[in-house]
C-alpha cells in the first residue's frame, strides 16, 4: 500500500507538502496540489482520517444531521452540501434523527471528535442547546434561525403569503393550511404569517395538523380538509399535497373546480406530467452549498475568523391553474 513518501517521490515534493495537501489544501499552491492529488490517485493513496486528526486536529469529515431521508427538500439540501464538501476536500457524514430531540442530542454528543463540525437540518433542539453545541464545535443550521448560530433559511413564509394574496384576489374567504411536523420552527413561522395575513384581510384560516410531512399523512387529512368547507388548501410540503391530491381524486374531488391547491415547495411533483401545481420553488441545493461552505470556513478558521453571516434566501412563486375562484364564485 502506498504511503506519504511514495506519493512525495511521484509528485516530486516533500512528504510534509503531501501531508499539507491532504490536511490543509488551502495552504498548498494550486499546481503543487494538482500534482500531489494526481500522484495519490495513481498510487491509490488515501489519507488516514485518524492519523490526520492526530496531527492536524481535523478529520476531514463534516456531519449533516437530518430528520429523515424521505422529504425531497432534505435530499436537495444534502446534495448541495455534498457538492460543497467535495470542493473543499471534505467528506459528508449523514445521520438521521427521525425528528427526535434525543437522537439529535445523541448525534451531537457521539460524533464529537469524530467530525470537524455539524450542519443541522431543521433541528428540534432548543436554541440554548444549539448555542451550547456551537461552543463545543462549529455548527450551522439549515431551515431554522437560531440566535448566535449561523443559519440558512428560505423565505417560504413570504412565498406562501403571496399565494394567499392570490387566493384572496380570486375571492376565497376560507383557506386551509395543512401544517408540518410537531415542533417545526419553520412551520410555526408559516402559520404565523398566514394567520396575520388572514386577520388583516378579514379572512378565515383553517389549520389542520400538525402532521408528519409524508404522502400518507396528506391522504389521511383529505377528509378533514373537505369537511371544513375550505375553497383552497396550502400544504406544508409537496409530499403532503400529493397525498391530498391522491385522496381528492379517489373521492371525485376536482382541482381547481372544487378546491384550489398549492404547496410550500414543488420538489415532489416538479417533473410530473399533467397540470402544473402552484408552489414555491425553494433553493434547497443552494442552502446546502452555503451551509457546507460556511461550516468548512469555520473549521478552517479555527475560531479565529468572524462567524459567517446568516442568510435568508428568496423563493420563487409559481402560480398555475391549480388556483381558481371558489366554486360559488366560479
Amino acid at each position: 500500500m502506498a504511503g506519504l513518501e511514495d506519493v512525495a517521490r511521484a509528485a516530486g515534493v516533500s512528504a510534509s507538502t503531501v501531508s499539507r495537501a491532504m490536511s490543509r489544501p488551502d495552504m498548498v499552491a494550486p499546481r503543487t496540489l494538482e500534482r500531489v492529488r494526481a500522484a495519490a490517485a495513481e498510487l491509490g493513496f488515501r489519507a488516514n482520517p485518524a492519523a490526520r486528526a492526530l496531527t492536524t486536529g481535523r478529520t476531514g469529515y463534516l456531519a449533516m444531521v437530518v430528520p429523515d431521508l424521505h422529504n425531497p427538500f432534505y435530499g436537495g439540501v444534502i446534495s448541495g452540501a455534498q457538492q460543497a464538501a467535495e470542493r473543499r476536500d471534505a467528506r459528508l457524514v449523514i445521520t438521521v434523527t427521525d425528528g427526535r430531540q434525543d437522537r439529535e442530542a445523541a448525534a451531537l454528543r457521539d460524533l464529537a471528535g469524530q467530525v470537524d463540525g455539524f450542519a443541522l437540518l431543521s433541528p428540534v433542539s432548543t436554541a440554548a442547546e444549539l448555542a451550547a453545541a456551537r461552543r463545543r464545535a462549529p455548527v450551522v443550521v439549515v431551515n431554522r434561525r437560531v440566535p448566535g448560530v449561523t443559519s440558512f433559511t428560505a423565505d417560504t413564509p413570504g412565498g406562501l403569503a403571496r399565494i394567499f394574496d392570490r387566493l384572496e384576489e380570486l375571492g376565497h374567504t376560507d383557506v386551509g393550511y395543512l401544517a408540518g411536523p410537531p415542533g417545526s420552527w419553520m412551520d410555526r413561522r408559516r402559520r404565523a404569517e398566514l394567520r396575520d395575513r388572514a386577520a388583516r384581510r378579514g379572512l378565515r384560516l383553517h389549520v389542520f395538523g400538525p402532521v408528519r410531512p409524508a404522502f400518507a399523512e396528506g391522504a389521511a387529512a383529505a377528509g378533514e380538509v373537505l369537511a371544513s368547507g375550505c375553497g383552497a388548501v396550502l400544504a406544508y410540503n409537496s409530499l403532503l399535497l400529493l397525498g391530498l391530491l391522491f385522496e381528492f381524486g379517489r373521492r371525485g374531488v376536482r382541482v381547481p373546480a372544487d378546491i384550489s391547491v398549492a404547496a410550500a415547495d414543488d420538489m415532489a411533483f416538479a417533473d410530473l406530467p399533467g397540470q402544473p401545481i402552484s408552489a414555491l420553488r425553494v433553493p434547497a441545493v443552494e442552502l446546502g452549498l452555503r451551509a457546507a461552505d460556511a461550516l468548512r470556513a469555520m473549521v478552517d478558521g479555527g475560531g479565529s475568523s468572524p462567524r459567517p453571516a446568516s442568510r435568508i434566501l428568496p423563493t420563487e412563486v409559481t402560480l398555475t391553474g391549480s388556483l381558481a375562484a371558489p366554486p360559488s364564485r366560479g
